[in-house]
């Protein structure tokens, strides 16, 4: 029984690995390393909880509701306020907003926001799931889903200003 289960728990982490390092890199704003560690939490959550998520109604809708709890998660855990990961140390000022990579310029607004807040938008226009599909990844309602992907996109304009040029790039 236990072979049987550990053989279905490899196949999806085959299968799957990759998909929830993008998405956890996305809801992470670019942050790579905690993008692995938020997918190693997620798939240990998954392996033991494996029955359950065998049962789901909403496989797809379960293994997003567990990276973004494990996104919750880390988020509270105090060394990680204190520390800030990078790919590589900075040894120049930062670019200013305007002339930077669109790239580079997006992921900072998308850093500016809270792990909920970027989780809706991530949901909601990477992956294009509706408002009800959401709330479920979320585990919040329908109106919370409305209302923090608003203040996001608010929040997104105030960074990015109003060149849509840097969007849409």
């Amino acid at each position: 029984m236990k072979i049987e289960r550990d053989e279905q728990f490899h196949r999806f982490v085959v299968t799957r690995r990759a998909a929830l390092v993008r998405t956890a890199t996305l809801l992470t704003a670019g942050d790579a390393h905690l993008a692995e560690d938020l997918v190693q939490s997620t798939l240990t959550k998954l392996y033991v909880a494996w029955p359950a998520f065998q049962r789901a109604d909403n496989p797809d809708g379960y293994v997003r509701r567990t990276l973004v709890n494990a996104l919750t998660d880390e988020r509270r855990r105090w060394w990680r306020r204190r520390e800030r990961s990078m790919a590589e140390l900075p040894d120049r000022p930062a670019a200013e907003i305007p002339g930077g990579d669109i790239s580079d310029v997006l992921r900072a607004a998308l850093k500016e926001l809270p792990p909920r807040m970027r989780a809706a938008l991530v949901f909601r226009y990477f992956y294009d799931l509706d408002v009800a599909d959401t709330a479920d990844a979320l585990g919040c309602s329908e109106g919370t889903v409305k209302s923090q992907t608003a203040r996001a996109l608010d929040r997104l304009r105030a960074v990015l200003g109003q060149n849509p040029s840097l969007v849409l790039r």
